[in-house]
């Protein structure tokens, strides 16, 4: 069953072009695995997950040895070339099916209600519209199907809310691929119809200087089902 096609828009293949920050992304995300305790969030978040999976913004793939043997597939969404063609090396060495193709959040290259659950790890940050993003997500999932997100954004008191806006409005978002700091993913959730299941805020890393992409929020939403 094939599940390209039926997207709400076409989509140039490199609509995001960011060599210098996925270059620097994929050396730290890696280090981050192990001594930040990334690869254990990433267990968490896709512990017990089911079925066909989207996953939004894959980067290089770091989430795909943390599938359990229950998801029958992954699509994996990735728009920036250098990062797509690292998560294309993952793929090959993931225990469960997975493919890689190009797209944005805003546009998902994939046919309606063909998902039975999404994953959004890192990457509402970065989008450019988060509402039309999370609408596509809600397009794409059957209706009951389950969302996993790990994003982070807006906390830490008046001060270092103050200093995300600040960073937001000025080198941030160039300096780190377009990602914002302080976004509020759980309002956006909620704000695009989403139910909400269990969600915990943490601080990555747990130890250590808080900076501002520190606050982080880990959980499970649902696209309501039709009686929803």
């Amino acid at each position: 069953m094939s599940h390209r096609s039926g997207g709400s828009g076409k989509v140039a293949r490199d609509a995001v072009h960011h060599p210098v920050f996925a270059r620097c992304y994929a050396r730290t995300s890696v280090h981050a695995e192990t001594r930040f305790g990334m690869a254990g969030i990433r267990a968490r978040m896709l512990a017990g997950v089911s079925g066909r999976v989207i996953e939004i913004g894959a980067g290089n793939g770091l989430n795909f040895p943390h599938y359990p043997s229950t998801v029958s597939e992954v699509v994996a969404i990735e728009p920036e070339r250098l990062l797509r063609q690292l998560a294309m090396d993952a793929a090959h060495r993931s225990e469960v099916p997975v493919d890689v193709v190009p797209g944005v959040a805003e546009a998902l290259p994939v046919k309606s209600e063909a998902f039975d659950a999404a994953v959004l790890c890192l990457v509402l940050c970065s989008v450019r519209d988060v509402a039309r993003a999370l609408g596509e997500v809600r397009r794409v999932l059957r209706p009951g199907g389950e969302l996993r997100f790990f994003e982070h954004g807006r906390g830490g008191g008046r001060a270092m809310v103050l200093t995300q806006r600040v960073l937001d409005r000025t080198l941030w978002p160039r300096m780190s691929g377009g990602c914002h700091l302080s976004r509020e993913p759980v309002t956006a959730l909620r704000d695009a119809g989403y139910a909400l299941g269990p969600y915990q805020r943490t601080l990555m890393p747990e130890t250590g200087p808080r900076l501002p992409s520190s606050y982080c929020v880990l959980g499970t939403a649902w696209r309501p089902g039709p009686a929803g």
